[in-house]
Order: C-alpha cells, then sequence, then structure tokens
C-alpha cells in the first residue's frame, strides 16, 4: 500500500508544501488528492517567486490584470494572483473538507511578513484575505511572534482558520494554545458557533537540527575526549525531533485537559500541530527522517514535493511520535549540559524566520517588477 496512504490510517493527514498555475492546471495537485491522499496545501513567497519568476504561466493572467488595471501595484498583483491559485487548489479540496467535516481539504495563504510585528495590521489583513478568498476552507497564516499571538487570539474570535506559522519552541507552543483557546472563549461568550474553526499550529523542524549541529558541530573541533566526543555526536539530528515530540505531549495535556473538554462540547476542533520544514537539509540523514519519526495522531505533515515523491517510495509509516520519550528528554538535557541553550536557538530561528520570509517576499515582487515591465 502507497506509504502516504498509510499514515492516514495512524491518524496522520499529509498536506503538500507548494502550490503553482501548472501544479493546478496540469491535473497534478488533482492527482495528489486522488491517489496518494494530500488533503491541504501550504504556501510561501518563496514558492510564489519560484513559479512566477521561472516561467510564463503567470505572463497571461498577469496581462489580463494590468489592462483591467494599469497602475496595479506589486504587492496588489500578487494577492491577486496568490488568491486566484489558493481559490482554486481550495475548490480541489473542497470534497476533503466537506468529507472531514473541515478537519482537512484546507488551503493556506500568509499575511504579508512585514506585519509580522504589527499586531492590527496582521488582524486587518487577515480579515481581508479571508474575505477575499471567499472559501471555507482557506486558512490565514499568522506567524507566531509576540505580536502574532494577540492577532491569533482576535481571529480565531472572529472565525477566521489560521495557520500559525514560524514555531520552534515549546514554550512559544504553549503561547499558541493559549491565544487559540482564549480566542474560542471569547466567541463562545458572546454565542457565537465555534464549530467551524479549524486552526493548526506549524512547527519547525529541520532548521531547529541544522542550528543545533552547526553548535554541535563547533564543539568537536575543540574535544580531544573520544567519550565526550561520542556524547555530543550522538546528539546530532536528534534534537529537532525531541523537541517536536515534547510539544505533542504539550498538545496532548491542553486537548486532552478538562479546559478544552467543554470547547469540545461545544463543537471545537483541536488546534493540531502540524509539522512544518520537513525536508531534510542534511545529506547524511534519511530524507525522509523528518517523516517518519513524527507519526501520531492528530498531527498533520506540510511536506515540499522531494519529500513526498521519497516518502512514497520508500516510507517506514508506524506510529513513532510517542516512542522514546525518555530518551527525547534526556536528548534535550544533556544539549544542557553542554552548555547549547535551545531556547536561545529557537529565539534565533524564529527571528531568522521572519527576516527570510520578509526577504523571499520582496524578492517576489521585485520579480513581479520585472515581469510587469517585461509584459508591459
Amino acid at each position: 500500500m502507497n506509504p502516504l496512504l498509510r499514515l492516514k490510517s495512524l491518524g496522520q493527514s499529509i498536506w503538500y508544501d507548494n502550490i503553482h498555475r501548472e501544479l493546478l492546471r496540469s491535473g497534478e495537485l488533482e492527482r495528489l488528492i486522488r491517489e496518494d491522499g494530500i488533503c491541504g496545501v501550504t504556501t510561501n513567497p518563496t514558492i510564489f517567486e519560484k513559479a512566477i519568476d521561472s516561467g510564463d504561466a503567470y505572463d497571461a493572467a498577469i496581462q489580463t490584470l494590468l489592462r483591467a488595471r494599469p497602475g496595479l501595484s506589486e504587492k496588489a498583483l500578487f494577492l491577486e494572483l496568490a488568491l486566484a491559485d489558493v481559490r482554486e487548489a481550495a475548490d480541489l479540496l473542497r470534497p476533503v473538507h466537506d468529507d472531514t467535516d473541515g478537519r482537512d481539504g484546507l488551503v493556506s495563504l500568509e499575511v504579508s511578513p512585514d506585519l509580522a510585528h504589527d499586531t492590527e495590521g496582521t488582524i486587518a489583513e487577515a480579515l481581508r484575505l479571508f474575505g477575499a478568498a471567499g472559501r471555507p476552507n482557506v486558512m490565514i497564516k499568522v506567524p507566531a511572534t509576540q505580536a502574532g499571538l494577540p492577532a491569533v487570539e482576535a481571529l480565531i474570535a472572529e472565525g477566521v482558520n489560521v495557520n500559525v506559522t514560524l514555531l520552534f519552541s515549546i514554550d512559544r507552543y504553549r503561547d499558541v494554545a493559549e491565544a487559540y483557546l482564549l480566542g474560542l472563549e471569547s466567541r463562545l461568550r458572546r454565542g457565537q458557533p465555534i464549530g467551524g474553526i479549524s486552526s493548526v499550529a506549524s512547527f519547525f523542524i529541520s532548521r531547529v537540527d541544522t542550528k543545533v549541529d552547526a553548535r554541535l558541530a563547533a564543539l568537536l573541533q575543540g574535544c580531544d575526549d573520544p567519550a565526550r566526543g561520542d556524547g555530543i555526536r550522538s546528539l546530532q539530528g536528534r534534537i529537532a525531533i525531541a523537541n517536536a515530540k515534547l510539544a505533542y505531549q504539550a498538545y496532548r495535556e491542553i486537548y486532552e485537559g478538562p479546559r478544552f473538554t467543554a470547547l469540545r462540547e461545544a463543537g471545537a476542533r483541536p488546534q493540531r500541530l502540524l509539522w512544518a520544514s520537513t525536508g531534510t537539509k542534511n545529506p547524511a540523514y534519511s530524507d525522509v527522517l523528518y517523516v517518519d519519526a513524527l507519526i501520531g495522531p492528530e498531527t498533520v505533515n506540510t511536506v515540499p514535493p522531494a519529500t513526498c515523491a521519497a516518502y512514497k517510495d520508500h516510507g517506514n509509516p508506524r506510529l513513532t511520535l510517542t516512542e522514546d520519550l525518555d530518551g527525547a528528554r534526556r536528548a534535550l538535557a544533556d544539549l544542557r549540559a553542554l552548555g547549547i541553550d535551545l531556547a536561545a536557538i529557537t529565539e534565533e530561528l524564529e527571528s531568522e524566520g521572519v527576516q527570510l520570509f520578509a526577504d523571499s517576499y520582496h524578492t517576489l515582487l521585485a520579480s513581479l517588477a520585472r515581469k510587469k515591465a517585461a509584459l508591459s
């Protein structure tokens, strides 16, 4: 049986971390949904930029938009193109959304990365995008920055589906879950329904190992104690998975607890953990490491195309997310004992992630400016 389909029987949803017009128009996304069980789509500016800049798939649409609105800015042009793709993907996934009672079949579109530290700006743009998308199975991506947390609470209270992104630490994950619960409770107090709201908390994986492994490699360079060296090497490629496993334990504690029980009885869904950044960056590691190691019920893994293909070819689905939790705790304790501060690393990763998305967004706008000039 297709390993991607077997994940569904273990309670994990597989979403596709990619969207572009050719994927939609060629029938490839439809095939992925039908044959491989893909049940959601996530997007980001880098994906759109590559698609727009690398071919002519968007040229006709750009020309049509510019003829209708000659003064259209690059940002407005991007949003028109992105919304069209998101709507089309949402329509393809609508049967999945209906069949799963809104649990899956969702497509994400993010607010401008320039708003990462602007609560009110994030709320306003998210409401505008959600309304413009005009589909019940669209999610708005909001970064899990300090400014993003109250925005998440406010948007959930307004009934907006939210994908909370750029999560790296367990503590920040708890903050995100709290914002989700507060939003639901606020909505419930106003007598509004909470049963139709979907949300995920996107917890990033491989970037943690990339950063931690670099610190471990630096320690190895100055290490002349073989036993200590073995201990350092034993942590390489393990910290991101350990971090995620313990985040899942926090998820279970929150959503199996009495506070959420009352919300569940009123129709609320848990805000599932979504494993993001699950493409393997270190060639020494398995190309399906961050799928095989993080399989558990009520989770999502959003996979880039190469990881999706690799997992279909040689994935090994089995419940792994709750395996060896003591080992996960020891790994994080051993990292601390080496003087490596994971909290500081996750703070760095959040800051870098915000900057990376902003840089990608501005690169995208520059690509669109070139396209506009070429097609004028």
